[in-house]
C-alpha cells in the first residue's frame, strides 16, 4: 500500500507548510508549471524548488489553498513527504515563486540521498542519542541559523551556505570514520544529502534528526526539551519556538542575522540598515543608500 502522508490540519488565519522529498522527476519543468499555475489560482505565497531530484519548499496560505497543494503533490507521485504546518497571524511571505534549480538543496557535490542515508532518528529519541558521550553532534546549518538556537553540545562548522559543509566535513572530521555521527538541520532536508555525503566519505555510523528542528519542536515538550534558543525559519517569522510559535525576533535587512529584542535595543542597531554583526562591513554610502530605501517603503 502507498503511504500517503497527510497533513496537519492547522486553523489559523494563514497556514504555513514547509515540505521536501526526494523523487527522480522526468520533467520537472512541466511540475514547476503546474504548482507556479496551482498557487497563484489559490492565493498562495512562498517559495517552491523543483529539481530532478524533487520538490522542497515553505509556503503559506489559506487552509484550503494548502491543501490544494497538497493534494497535487500527492497526485504526482511525491507518497513520503516530509511535511510540517505551523501557523502565522500574518502572511509571512510577500510573493510566490516555484524555481526550477538543479538541487532542491544545494551541496554542491553529487550526493544520492535515494539510494542510502543516515538512520533516521525520531524526535522522541533523539534526547537519548545525544546523550551518548561516543556521539558528535553536528549543526548542519549556517552560521546565522545556530547564532538562534542550536542543541545542547552541538559542533557549529561555522558555514556560510551548506555548499561549505563538504570541506569542513574533510578538515574537521578525517580519522572520525568509525564514530557516532549524529546531525540535525531545520526541517531534515539537508541532513538527507549530509549523512548520504558521510556514508560515501566511508563514515558508518551517520544518524540524522527525522523532520529536523521543527519537528523536534512540535513534539518534544519544553521541560523536556534539549534545545536552546529559538530556530531561524525562512519567512518574516523570523524564528519559532516550542509548538512551532514565532518567538517575535527580529531579521536584520543587511546582513540577515536575527536579532533578539535586546539585540534590537543596541547602538549599532539601526532597522532596515546595520546591526552589531553587520555595520563594520558596509561603508557610510551604502547605509545611506539602504536609509533611503527605508524612508521609500514607508512615505
Amino acid at each position: 500500500m502507498t503511504e500517503v502522508h497527510t497533513p496537519f490540519y492547522v486553523q489559523a488565519p494563514w497556514v504555513v507548510a514547509a515540505l521536501y522529498q526526494f523523487k527522480t522527476l522526468s520533467d520537472p519543468a512541466a511540475l514547476r508549471e503546474q504548482l507556479l499555475t496551482l498557487g497563484q489560482s489559490a492565493g498562495l505565497c512562498g517559495t517552491l524548488i523543483v529539481a530532478p531530484e524533487g520538490v522542497n519548499g515553505t509556503v503559506a496560505g489559506s487552509r484550503e489553498a494548502i491543501d490544494r497543494l497538497h493534494a497535487a503533490l500527492v497526485a504526482a507521485g511525491f507518497d513520503h513527504l516530509e511535511y510540517k504546518e505551523s501557523a502565522a497571524d500574518t502572511q509571512p511571505f510577500k510573493k510566490y515563486k516555484v524555481r526550477l534549480k538543479r538541487e532542491i538543496v544545494t551541496l554542491g557535490v553529487p550526493v544520492e540521498p535515494l539510494a542510502r542515508v543516515g538512520h533516521y532518528v525520531a524526535p522522541q529519541e533523539w534526547n537519548a542519542l545525544m546523550a551518548d558521550p561516543e556521539v558528535i553532534l553536528v549543526d548542519t546549518r549556517n552560521d546565522y541559523e545556530y547564532k538562534a538556537g542550536t542543541f545542547e553540545g552541538a559542533v557549529d562548522p561555522h558555514t556560510a551556505s551548506f555548499r561549505e559543509f563538504p570541506a569542513w566535513v574533510e578538515k574537521n572530521l578525517s580519522g572520525k570514520e568509525d564514530q557516532k555521527i549524529a546531525m540535525f538541520c531545520t526541517g531534515g532536508i539537508r541532513c538527507e544529502k549530509a549523512t548520504s555525503y558521510l556514508l560515501e566519505r566511508g563514515f558508518t555510523n551517520v544518524y540524522h534528526l527525522k523532520g529536523g528542528v521543527l519537528a523536534y519542536l512540535e513534539h518534544i515538550p519544553e521541560d523536556q526539551s534539549h534545545w536552546q534558543g529559538d530556530c531561524f525559519v525562512f519567512d518574516e517569522r523570523v524564528t519559532v519556538g516550542h509548538g512551532l510559535q514565532p518567538t517575535g525576533a527580529e531579521m536584520c535587512y543587511s546582513c540577515g542575522w536575527p536579532l533578539t529584542a535586546q539585540e534590537t535595543q543596541r547602538p549599532l542597531f539601526e532597522r532596515g540598515v546595520s546591526c552589531q554583526h553587520c555595520h563594520a562591513q558596509t561603508s557610510e554610502q551604502q547605509k545611506k543608500q539602504m536609509r533611503d530605501r527605508q524612508q521609500m517603503m514607508y512615505e
